[in-house]
């Protein structure tokens, strides 16, 4: 789908245009330095960029990737959205993402109207649904440029569409079985950083609209993905989230599949790494070989994020989640007998179709049984084109919202009491950034994804400290630095 189909077809039969990739967009990435050039020049200022994101940590990895090329052609990164190239990176999981991006489109007509030649741009999962796009086409006629999920590769080539032509760009896939490697990156983070080993999902929960608009799964080849992790730690990485729709089925589209388990083997020999963490986990797909190499790993963090969803078995098949509460608490009883200082946590959706009291009284038990550190608790929305949105039952509103508030408590409380069990120890924290309310601190994160307030000065940021853990104060810590040496790889 491409409103602009003249010019597609030129950029696809010019001669001097390389037909694979990555080459093409290395083509364009340098007509756009030289676009971007004459642009500046004519302002007589640099033009600004902002890469805003919505969403998951994939998201956020892709966005790097976005602004990675950004920077590359000559844009300057902007505080705000009030630059010459602003781009939404958009998520659908639920209703309430696709109308914060409404009405942040709604703020920039305005700024557009005041500076015509900014240039607006929407990419992501809510790019895939063909209502939204039917939407912006009829009632946003001032974006510039849309692209979804599939073809995120081909970014400097429709940029350079966009910055060319005077209509909107419009170009969605329906499904790609495509992965490009090799493309530019501007990481967030100069000592940690996403590494996509996976796209797609396979599983469609009756609630979710993520493999409708992420595709099918197709895993990367592993010699992509380490060569990728020893690049990064190269450059000073020191910790990769190994990122999927759903980690535990990596390795299944391979021509010669590996498990994930041997994926993350693999991965803890790379010299400079010294944490690796990864989601999201299936729990239909945790195998006891993960568990296993889990429990033997010197750098796969203590913390796993294990979807509940439900505590009733009745709504986990309405959901088609392919487990049950018993085979869930199973799996955590041996999680926990094999990693016993493992953090748990997890995302439950409270008010599915149908739920009664009694199903709602079987996730409030598994909540207590499993201990979890976190939990993001969230309430059903219907998503258009899901097999649950046709589903009878809806649950009211107010019954929702009451079930929420006890399950929100119940969380809080248990959460506060697993957070404390470190305290009076001295564990190593990653120093990830100056403390937002005091300049004085910093703050890390533990293997356990428990945040740590600490003194210490901005040189520290990114090294892998001793801490002792001198005060819990509910969900996070303050500590003080350990005379002990740096911890290292």
């Amino acid at each position: 789908m491409n409103e602009n189909y003249k010019n597609e077809q030129i950029l696809t039969t010019a001669d001097d245009i390389p037909a694979e990739e990555p080459k093409r967009q290395y083509y364009f990435i340098e007509k756009l330095k030289e676009t971007v050039k004459a642009k500046s020049e004519s302002l007589g200022r640099p033009l600004t960029c902002k890469v805003v994101t919505f969403g998951c940590q994939m998201n956020a990895r892709d966005s790097e990737k976005l602004r990675g090329i950004l920077e590359l052609v000559g844009y300057e990164p902007a505080q705000s959205e009030e630059a010459d190239f602003v781009l939404y990176n958009t998520c659908t999981v639920r209703e309430n993402a696709n109308l914060k991006v409404y009405g942040h489109l709604g703020y920039l007509n305005g700024i557009k109207k005041n500076n015509p030649e900014m240039v607006i741009a929407l990419c992501g999962c809510m790019m895939q649904e063909p209502e939204v796009i039917e939407k912006l086409k009829k009632s946003y006629r001032f974006v510039d440029l849309i692209f979804g999920t599939h073809n995120i590769y081909k970014f400097a080539e429709l940029l350079y569409l966009a910055l060319t032509s005077d209509r909107m760009i419009l170009d969605i896939w329906k499904d790609t079985d495509k992965i490009v490697e090799d493309l530019p990156a501007k990481r967030t983070y100069s000592f940690k950083s996403g590494v996509n080993i996976m796209f797609g999902c396979n599983n469609f929960c009756s609630y979710c609209i993520v493999p409708y608009v992420r595709g099918r799964e197709r895993s990367r080849r592993p010699e992509d993905i380490l060569e990728e992790i020893r690049r990064l730690c190269g450059d000073g990485v020191l910790e990769v989230m190994l990122l999927g729709q759903n980690v535990n089925s990596y390795g299944k589209t391979l021509e010669h599949p590996l498990s994930f388990a041997g994926l993350l083997r693999q991965a803890e020999e790379i010299p400079g790494l010294s944490r690796i963490r990864f989601m999201t986990s299936h729990p239909k797909d945790l195998s006891d070989e993960l568990i296993q190499t889990m429990k033997a790993s010197k750098k796969i963090c203590r913390h796993l994020h294990l979807p509940l969803q439900s505590g009733s078995s009745r709504i986990l098949k309405q959901m088609n989640r392919r487990y049950t509460k018993e085979q869930y608490l199973s799996l955590v009883e041996k999680l926990r007998e094999a990693i016993p200082d493992l953090s748990l946590t997890t995302d439950i959706i409270v008010g599915f179709p149908g739920e009664t009291e009694e199903d709602f009284q079987e996730t409030m038990d598994v909540v207590r049984l499993a201990q979890y550190d976190t939990a993001f608790t969230f309430i059903y929305s219907k998503r258009t084109g899901t097999p649950a949105a046709a589903m009878e039952n809806q649950v009211p509103d107010e019954v929702v919202k009451d079930r929420f508030s006890r399950l929100l408590s119940l969380v809080q409380e248990i959460g506060r009491q697993r957070t404390g069990r470190f305290q009076g120890q001295t564990l190593p924290v990653l120093a990830e950034s100056v403390n937002e309310q005091d300049p004085s601190l910093l703050t890390g994160r533990l293997e356990q994804n428990i945040v740590v307030h600490f003194p210490g000065t901005p040189d520290l940021i990114g090294k892998i400290l001793p801490v002792y853990l001198k005060e819990c104060r509910g969900f996070y810590y303050l500590g003080e630095r350990s005379p002990e040496k740096i911890y290292e790889s």
